[in-house]
């Protein structure tokens, strides 16, 4: 008995420094492109493309990003070969944001290229990582696991922004072009020290497997009435959520922040994602997808915040609502996944819901963009409504799980 004690606790202590390892992973990786994200909006702009170019780009990059999970997540359950695609998609992810550097001026198609890149890189990486994980978070809780990582991550998506924002105070924005160009020179370093430490990831832990203790035979993947809800309600949810390239967009049209701290905007909502993703990753493991419910009411208005006013303190409260929505996305969803698809499958699962959460981030985005265009007013609408939508399905998928 006591040596299974034992047994049982290393698993748990070797399950935890594994999520660590991969969150440190994805501290550095979100560095670099959650920092790139930061001054992504003004940056096409500065290249020459419209709001409606950028949130066409933006879904596009979220549509190739989530959709190809599809291919990839099938791919990593029949080959197994988890790893190999993880170091593949992070080196592509990563490589994409110094190469913005090297960008002309009014060459935003070639921009638009490399940030639809560093969403494939992301895509072709995310089933297999979140499997891996999702194996070592079993032993401590999912929402909890997922959440521990998710902190991690957004650790870094908070440091990317600021380390931005004091290289823009140091070389100054007189010629903004070249000092975005700078900063995604710098990013480079922590590009790679991501691929390092991933490479490092494989060897130290080659079977992540062995952490998950419940086996099961299923080879096919089974969806029930509660999935098909549940795909509903994040769809909903993702087509309402308006991508942050707008927010710094509208934030720099308005004038409410000088260009400088544009950055410190998006490290704002990593840092309340980060914190966001521990409360509801916790709420999770206690209440099931009622935490889903929670957030999802919390981030409802925050477009209403945003794009209604050029008042700073208002987009600041929209900015914090926004980081609770993203932070419970982030974390929770990925949970509730684990807890629907069997193990053998898992990728698959993923990748199946991570394509849904695409196409609608990607119709939304494209279409807030050019609702912005036309008239902020209407993005609002469209966004409030589909986030109110989502909460009546998830409400759905939770009484027809306990049916």
């Amino acid at each position: 008995m006591k040596k299974q004690a034992e047994k049982s606790k290393r698993m748990v202590s070797g399950a935890l420094a594994f999520i660590t390892l991969m969150g440190i992973v994805s501290l550095f990786s979100d560095m670099t492109h959650e920092g790139a994200r930061s001054i992504l909006g003004e940056y096409l702009n500065l290249t020459g493309a419209s709001a409606a170019t950028i949130g066409f780009v933006s879904g596009v990059g979220e549509l190739c990003g989530y959709s190809l999970r599809l291919l990839s997540g099938f791919v990593a359950d029949k080959t197994k070969k988890y790893w190999t695609l993880i170091i593949a998609g992070y080196a592509m992810q990563v490589l994409a944001i110094p190469l913005l550097a090297f960008v002309p001026e009014n060459g935003w198609m070639i921009a638009c290229g490399l940030v639809i890149m560093e969403r494939v890189g992301k895509a072709i990486k995310k089933p297999a990582k979140n499997t891996l994980v999702s194996f070592a978070a079993s032993e401590v809780g999912t929402g909890k696991g997922f959440a521990y990582q998710e902190f991690l991550d957004q650790l870094g998506a908070f440091l990317g922004p600021v380390i931005l924002f004091v290289i823009s105070l140091v070389k100054g924005t007189g010629e903004l072009f070249s000092t975005y160009r700078l900063c995604f020179l710098i990013l480079g370093i922590p590009a790679v020290i991501t691929i390092a430490l991933v490479v490092l990831s494989r060897i130290k832990y080659p079977n992540p497997e062995v952490f998950e203790k419940e086996k099961d035979e299923c080879t096919q993947f089974r969806v029930d009435k509660s999935f098909v809800i549940y795909i509903a309600a994040i769809c909903c949810y993702a087509f309402g959520f308006a991508d942050f390239t707008m927010i710094t967009l509208h934030a720099a049209k308005t004038g409410a922040f000088p260009a400088a701290s544009l950055s410190l905007l998006y490290a704002l909502a990593m840092a309340v994602d980060a914190f966001a993703a521990l409360f509801f990753g916790w709420l999770f493991d206690k209440v099931g997808l009622k935490a889903m419910v929670l957030a999802t009411a919390c981030s409802t208005l925050f477009s209403c915040c945003i794009f209604l006013t050029d008042n700073a303190a208002s987009i600041l409260t929209g900015i914090v609502l926004w980081g609770i929505g993203m932070g419970a996305e982030d974390s929770i969803m990925k949970a509730a996944v684990s807890k629907i698809v069997p193990r053998n499958m898992r990728s698959t699962g993923f990748g199946i819901f991570e394509t849904c959460y695409g196409i609608a981030w990607f119709l939304g985005s494209w279409l807030l963009g050019a609702l912005y265009d036309f008239n902020p007013v209407y993005l609002v609408m469209v966004s409030v409504a589909a986030q109110a939508c989502s909460i009546l399905f998830y409400v759905l998928c939770i009484k027809v799980r306990k049916a």
